[in-house]
Order: C-alpha cells, then structure tokens, then sequence
C-alpha cells in the first residue's frame, strides 16, 4: 500500500471557504493527514477557527512547517482562483518546498510541471509535480453507452459556481456508505480528484471530448459501486461556466439530479464583468430547465434539493430556509453539511428507484 501523503496546504493571503475551497475540501474529506497551513497572513492561528474540530496549525513559510512532527511530504496548493493561474507571488514558495524534498500537487490551470525552472529544480532535487488538471490522454467522444444493470447515477447541479456540488456528492456518498449501500463518488474537478484518488478535470477537456470522458468516467464509477454519485460543476446559467455543466448532463445521462442552492446568495460571481448583474436563477424555473435539458438525450429528474446553508448563522433559521425550499420546489431538502446526510439520501434512494425509467429498467438508454 501507498504511504500517505503528509500535506502542506499552500493558500497564502486566500484562506477561507470560498476562496481556499481546495484546501477546505481535502481538509475536510481527505484522507492525508495535514501537518499544516502555509499562510504568512494567518500565521500563528489555527485551520480550527475556520473548520471546528481541524486542529492544523498555519504556518508563514516552507521552513516553519518543515520543523513540525510530523515532516510533510508535499506542497499542495489549496486555491483555485479564477482562470486557474498561479500568482506569482507563490513561485519562491514552491522552489522553497521542491528545494526541500517536498512534492508538488497543483490543480491549477497553470502547469507547474510545464514550467522550466519548476521542472528543472524538481529533477535536482528528485522529487514528483503532479497537476491535477491536466487532460488524460484518452480523447473519445460520447457513444451513448447505456448504464450498466442496476444501476443508478446521480448528477449534483446548481445553481451558482463553488457552492458545494462536491461537498453535497461527498456527504451524501458517506450517508450511503453508512446505510450499507455501494456508493461511489465520480470526481470532475481537481479537488475532487486529490480526495478520490482518480478521475478527471473535466473543464480542461477539449469541448469535442468533455461528453465522451464523463461518459467513461461514469463507465468507471459503475465498476465501483451501484450507486453513483457525479461531482457536478459550473452552473447552467452561467455566462463563464454553463458549457462544463451541459457536458456533465449529456455525458453522464444521469437517472437523477440533486440541485445544489445557497440561500441569500443573489447574483452569480463574475468577476470579468463586475459592471454587470447575473442574478441566481429561481428554483422551480430552475429545476424544470435541468429536467427538459437532460431529457433531449436521456429523461432525468431532480430528485432533491441540497442547501448550503452557510450564509445562515441560526440553526432553527437554517431549517425555515429549508422547510422553504422544500415547499416551493415540492421536493425533499436539506443541509447534509449541517445537519448530517442520513435524511436526504434515504428520500433520494426512494426517489430515484421510483423513476419510470429506473424502476424494472436495466438501463437510462433503453426507455429514452
């Protein structure tokens, strides 16, 4: 068995939920353990103060981290800020670390590997660079492969970037797993990918290829559980992201969808355009746009609603924004980060095995 890699987060100047959520998701379900944060702007404090019950120190430099017990094996970078690019400012962090032994693990756009002076400094010091976004050589365009018997394949969407399509699919894969059913999750993103173990960055897919690779992929996913869950990414709607999202739809032929909401959250992010409001879409509306989307190549259903109620600060305020999204949607709801993921899958397993095209059917691709 491969020894676990011992983590330091690189998230300098940007730790926080939103800003880190690399960072946050492989603290939070990684299976690495983390010596420790490297964020000079925090150093001194404690990851607990952002995720209760992480007791992961935050360090200011390479050095301060490597003094620590245990030694950490790899820099990661815990951000993935727009456009993916590695700001400068990070390029002597990470000759620091190669420098020092560590391994590189990036999910940026920017190929740390392909960079001459990275590259040249990780061959001296005999150690890995490895970026998560960069495409498989595997390039094929979608079939229309029929899902495997008894089977059932679930797609988070949402309705805004980075509101928690991951988090949702790994909270409500572990309530299955503690059920006692065959879960798997299908990662899509980088993040994803370094909790997992596999998949594929799928936004840095040749748009000819993106459907064929999640189609592979979920292809993949059936050889590892019954049910399958789909990291979902971008938003529908959205005017940088939307075209990842109809990828994953029609690639995936998903039975099911969960839609992903964040309450209080109004406008899209779009920073290229500031001057300009692209507010986050209604739900019921939403819903149907999904279901009508996904039914031009494969009927499938938005089964529940997952909230990220983070922006809500009261538990009982929480639950009124849920009971509310469940009554103007018609569908079950929940928050399964706040309020654990037992409820929201048992209502999505009767929901999905109750589908027309699921019940008595061994495949999506026969009753379309």
């Amino acid at each position: 068995m491969t020894p676990a890699r011992r983590l330091l987060i690189l998230t300098e100047g940007h730790l926080g939920v939103h800003a880190a959520k690399t960072a946050i998701g492989v603290i939070r379900y990684g299976v690495d353990p983390v010596v420790a944060v490297l964020d000079s702007t925090n150093a001194g404090r404690n990851v607990a103060e952002w995720l209760p019950g992480h007791d992961i120190p935050i360090v200011a430099s390479v050095a301060a981290a490597l003094v620590l017990g245990p030694r950490p094996t790899t820099l990661l970078i815990g951000i993935a800020p727009t456009g993916g690019k590695l700001p400068a400012a990070w390029r002597r962090t990470i000759l620091d670390a190669i420098a020092a032994g560590l391994d590189v693990h990036s999910g940026l756009h920017t190929f740390i590997g392909d960079d001459p002076e990275f590259a040249a400094a990780a061959r001296a010091a005999g150690v890995q660079i490895v970026d998560f976004r960069r495409p498989p050589d595997r390039l094929e365009t979608a079939v229309g492969r029929p899902h495997g018997p008894g089977k059932r394949v679930i797609l988070t969407v949402g309705t805004d970037c980075a509101i928690g399509k991951m988090t949702i699919g790994l909270e409500l894969r572990n309530a299955a797993l503690a059920a006692g059913d065959s879960a798997t999750l299908v990662p899509t993103g980088q993040t994803g990918m370094m909790i997992e173990g596999w998949g594929v960055s799928v936004d840095r897919v040749i748009a000819d290829f993106l459907q064929g690779t999640v189609e592979w992929l979920v292809e993949e996913g059936e050889a590892r559980g019954e049910w399958v869950i789909v990291e979902g990414q971008g938003s529908l709607d959205h005017p940088a992201y939307s075209s990842v999202t109809l990828g994953l739809i029609h690639g995936a032929t998903p039975h099911a969808m969960i839609m992903v909401h964040k309450p209080g959250l109004l406008e899209h992010d779009f920073v290229h355009r500031p001057d300009v409001s692209f507010p986050i879409a209604r739900l019921p509306s939403f819903i149907r746009l999904h279901e009508a989307i996904a039914g031009v190549v494969a009927p499938s259903r938005v089964v529940a609603v997952a909230l990220n109620t983070s922006r809500i600060g009261d538990d009982t305020d929480a639950r009124r924004a849920i009971e509310a999204a469940a009554a103007e949607t018609g569908l079950p709801a929940d928050d399964p980060v706040r309020f654990g993921g037992a409820r929201l899958w048992d209502e999505v397993r009767q929901a999905v095995d109750a589908l027309p095209w699921v019940a008595g059917s061994a495949s999506v691709a026969e009753t379309a």
